[in-house]
């Protein structure tokens, strides 16, 4: 009896593809290159005096020096902090001329011989250069063969690449969550401390590491522009140079004590800097697969109670979800990509829907001031926003990826509105708890965005622009996340406050169901104008877009009035029993339940009647959908029962013909 062996698993981070081989032209040079770059490592090691290593690097000399060193790295540190964090955000975030010349200037340090990075130091800043005599006249400093002088030198040659590393992180961060705070009432310096620098912290920490090796280790433009002064410039790497010259033995134990410094900053930035995209994929995904839950405060860095409770086995009194006072109409002209002007009493809900591109995003972002796309003459109540920045209008919203803030708590970003507009931190965590209660996520209030799962964070996002109070409410999807169950569930509470807010809401989406059951009026843009301002009922009734009857179900046909009924524009001719003026532009809206399907030519009463082939069948609750190409008309919509398709036999490719009365057609003008 034979056994089929089934060979073992390759290890996790090992696997092959079956016939794949690593080049042999390619894995040699490459096993070279590690080679060549392993050698003087080596070399260090094995030239080492360990027996005298203790004695060597404890010597004054090497005391001295070292102490001067982490001085001078540090100052540098701080001064690059300073300055490279700023210019590193002014690189990522703003548009300004020069600015490829700006970031030749951060790169070219890094390319500079260091000595001729020292001349130039010398010529800036030095007793006869270019502001060196003002700045010992005016502040009596003097930097060249001064300390000083020493942390200029490091901080040139080092900051370049904290700023390359910043700048970096900070393009990959998406504006979506700095707007999205701006949007909560956050100024841009808090948007800046408390959004930007949490989520780009580790190539920040990355950045300063690297920042701080290099400086620890800079030789050439010190030396150049500082001198070589015992106890006043020379460094570490100076007295490296010394040593060689008397000592090579105690230089190569310096030489191996900066080694494993600079490896030990490599080995703790853990890939950040020198990991692939590849292996930072792989730690994201270990990173979200080993999410426990467990509770965090609502600033994401202390444990929090799970029951809403204050910590101390005392819970908060409930207070209710304050109401607003005051009564904030809507007063808009948008000019630009999307041209429109809008009027709204207080409390009314506006569904905006339309194809991809018609503008509504645009349109949002536009009310915002937060695209230069559009702009908006915006009106809230008495006040007059146009001019005021983002965070000052009062106007809130939630994009339609939620933008929660992944390094604060469910409960933290629900509460960050409150807190930005100047409430007590005790009030926003209750106010905060109570929207998320009441948006069925309370039990995660502890939970970071990446523990929620997509429907999840979504109501979190929901809760956060609700428990802002703001004067304008704007909603991108809002519930496109979410299941059906939780879909209605959030709808129905998210009618009950819009019945009672004080505001106007904006609502942009796709589903037919929350444009009726939410809005009391539907705005239908296509290229950036509006089409249709109406009840949903009339815009159910006589809808004048192709694409809002078809998102409402129906057929839609454009086509141009001629004798009893229309030209189509796709071809054919409809009749309608109430035509409309020749020449005149109308669309023809048919129900899918008033196409009749049938396997022979029909006799009798139809006046529109074409013949066909099916072209797919979907389930569309209790009845199916079924759509019809024909050569003589353009594609149909009809909706039978099972019991009718099976009776006319319909599959994919059947020939059928179709028919819809005169009376079930209608026109609607453009």
């Amino acid at each position: 009896m034979s056994r089929l062996s089934t060979p073992a698993a390759a290890p996790v981070g090992r696997r092959r593809v079956p016939g794949a081989r690593t080049p042999a032209a390619l894995a040699v040079p490459a096993l070279l290159a590690v080679a060549f770059l392993l050698m003087p490592l080596l070399g260090i090691l094995a030239r080492t005096s360990w027996g005298d290593l203790g004695t060597h690097l404890t010597s004054p000399g090497v005391l001295e020096a070292l102490r001067l060193s982490l001085l001078v790295s540090c100052w540098a540190l701080g001064l690059s902090l300073l300055l490279g964090v700023p210019l590193a955000w002014l690189l990522a975030r703003v548009d300004f001329p020069g600015k490829v010349l700006v970031r030749s200037l951060v790169l070219l340090p890094m390319v500079l011989p260091p000595t001729v990075g020292g001349v130039a130091l010398l010529l800036g800043f030095g007793r006869r250069g270019l502001i060196g005599p003002w700045l010992e006249n005016t502040f009596g400093i003097v930097l060249p063969f001064h300390t000083s002088g020493a942390v200029i030198a490091a901080t040139f040659v080092a900051m370049p690449f904290l700023v390359i590393s910043l700048e970096g992180t900070l393009a990959g961060l998406r504006p979506s969550y700095e707007e999205t705070a701006a949007s909560l009432g956050a100024s841009p310096v808090r948007v800046f401390c408390t959004v930007t620098l949490p989520m780009v912290a580790p190539g920040l920490a990355a950045g300063a590491a690297l920042t701080w090796a290099r400086a620890l280790g800079e030789f050439g433009a010190t030396i150049t522009f500082a001198g070589n002064l015992p106890g006043t410039t020379q460094t570490l790497p100076l007295q490296v140079y010394l040593l060689l010259q008397d000592s090579p033995e105690a230089a190569t134990s310096v030489s191996l004590l900066l080694l494993v410094i600079a490896m030990a900053v490599l080995v703790c930035l853990r890939g950040r800097w020198t990991g692939g995209p590849a292996d930072r994929a792989a730690r994201a995904g270990r990173r979200a697969a080993s999410a426990d839950g467990v509770p965090a405060g609502p600033d994401g860095t202390g444990p929090q109670p799970a029951d809403g409770s204050a910590g101390d086995g005392r819970r908060e009194p409930s207070v209710p979800v304050p109401s607003p006072a005051e009564r904030w109409p809507l007063h808009a002209d948008v000019t630009g990509f999307t041209e429109l002007s809008l009027r709204a009493d207080p409390g009314t809900t506006i569904a905006v829907v339309g194809p991809n591109g018609a503008g509504k995003t645009t349109l949002l972002r536009a009310l915002l001031g937060l695209t230069p796309r559009a702009r908006a003459a915006l009106q809230l109540g008495e006040t007059d926003v146009t001019a005021l920045p983002p965070h000052r209008r009062g106007v809130a919203w939630v994009p339609q990826d939620g933008a929660l803030f992944p390094h604060l708590s469910a409960l933290a970003n629900t509460a960050y509105g409150l807190r930005a507009q100047g409430v007590s931190r005790g009030e926003a965590r209750r106010t905060a708890q109570q929207w998320l209660d009441r948006l069925g996520v309370g039990p995660l209030s502890h939970r970071r965005p990446a523990q929620l799962s997509g429907g999840q964070a979504q109501r979190v996002a929901l809760a956060r622009a609700l428990a802002a109070r703001p004067r304008l409410l704007l909603l991108d999807e809002p519930l496109a996340a979410l299941d059906q169950t939780t879909r209605a569930h959030v709808r129905h509470t998210l009618r009950g406050h819009l019945a009672g807010f004080g505001g106007v809401c904006l609502i942009v989406t796709h589903d037919p169901v929350e444009a009726v059951s939410l809005a009391d009026r539907v705005l239908v843009l296509d290229g950036g104008r509006a089409l249709q301002d109406a009840p949903p009922a009339e815009v159910t009734r006589q809808p004048r877009s192709p694409w809002v009857a078809r998102m409402l179900g129906r057929n839609a046909w454009p086509g141009t009035a001629a004798g009893d009924g229309l030209t189509l524009a796709e071809g054919g001719h409809l009749v309608a029993a109430d035509p409309l003026p020749d020449g005149t532009r109308a669309l023809a809206v048919i129900a899918p339940e008033a196409v009749a399907v049938h396997v022979e030519k029909p006799e009798g009463s139809p006046r529109n009647v074409w013949p066909g082939t099916v072209r797919e069948i979907t389930a569309a609750g209790s009845r199916l959908r079924v759509v019809i190409s024909s050569s003589a008309a353009p594609d149909l919509v009809a909706e039978i029962t099972p019991a009718a398709a099976l009776e006319l036999g319909l599959t994919d490719g059947a020939a059928v013909w179709t028919s819809v009365k005169a009376t079930e057609v209608t026109l609607v003008t453009l």
